[in-house]
């Protein structure tokens, strides 16, 4: 009786992932999308220090060619934001979208350690989070003392960026699943391009 009932409830299980799996995919396009649009505008509103920015050694990446790469970094995230809203291609924007994100995390951000944020709480707190959080209770008691602190912190708290690799990785894992998932059912044009293809064949 108890493996009937299994067997009924995985029946179930299997009827419900059927018919809702395409919002798995969905989810992760749509949340991607933003991220890639936002962070591929604001390098193509100041294309000049961008470029400087891949190129410069000193301050910057270091990395050679930088008007190239820079140009390619844009046209990937923005042509990848609009491709992960209408669900085009998604297996294969996701390759160059993941590049961008292990150029972040390597060039970028891997000095900081893993906290996007300064938190003590977190298991992974760098060496320097507890500087940063004694910084920040000082920060806090200048503004107490001679801002407005209530208006300042009306919509949000005050932190400490820590700008470690946390959200990169996220978002690499994300696209990593999109690459394995594609776009999904209904929502994408990629589903109803191979359908209609395969329909033809």
């Amino acid at each position: 009786m108890l493996v009937a009932l299994g067997n009924k409830l995985q029946d179930v299980n299997d009827a419900v992932r059927g018919v809702m799996e395409f919002l798995g995919p969905m989810a992760l396009r749509l949340y991607l999308a933003p991220v890639f649009w936002i962070a591929g505008n604001n390098k193509l509103a100041h294309m000049d220090s961008t470029i400087q920015w891949f190129g410069n050694s000193d301050w910057g990446l270091g990395l050679p060619a930088p008007a190239l790469l820079a140009w390619m970094a844009v046209l990937t995230e923005v042509g990848g934001s609009v491709m992960l809203v209408s669900g085009l291609g998604i297996r294969w924007i996701t390759i160059p979208l993941m590049v961008t994100m292990l150029v972040a995390i390597f060039s970028v951000h891997l000095e900081n350690g893993w906290q996007a944020v300064a938190d003590l709480q977190s298991p992974w707190a760098g060496a320097n989070a507890s500087e940063a959080i004694d910084r920040l209770r000082v920060a806090k008691g200048i503004l107490r003392e001679h801002g407005n602190y209530d208006w300042l912190t009306e919509h949000g708290n005050f932190v400490v960026s820590n700008n470690g690799i946390e959200w990169a990785v996220t978002y690499f894992i994300m696209l990593m699943a999109l690459l394995f998932l594609g776009g999904g059912k209904f929502t994408s044009i990629d589903f109803w391009l191979g359908r209609r293809f395969r329909e033809q064949s």
